[in-house]
């Protein structure tokens, strides 16, 4: 299973690269897109769940790192809840 790396920018400018077992990222988000901070959210959600069940599928187990790289998005998102229209940016795709 292909597995890939995404590089997103916070609100803030900061930059993080964030994992996903699975190349279904792709299919959620579009490099050079800045998503409203909820937008962002649930996509991150519905791509790393299906990422997770794929490897669940294949090996029998979820993908423990998928699912401790959303809590990590949700914990950091939360600080820019308070914001007037948060944004995320996708800078890039890692394969």
């Amino acid at each position: 299973m292909p597995e890939m790396r995404f590089r997103i920018r916070w609100p803030d400018g900061s930059s993080e690269t964030c994992y996903s077992p699975s190349l279904v990222i792709k299919d959620y988000f579009s490099v050079g897109t800045a998503y409203p901070l909820a937008d962002f959210l649930e996509r991150s959600r519905v791509a790393l769940g299906i990422a997770s069940e794929r490897v669940k599928a294949k090996w029998g187990t979820s993908c423990r790192r998928a699912m401790a790289q959303l809590a990590r998005i949700e914990t950091a998102a939360e600080a820019f809840t308070n914001l007037p229209d948060p944004r995320v940016a996708v800078d890039g795709f890692d394969e």
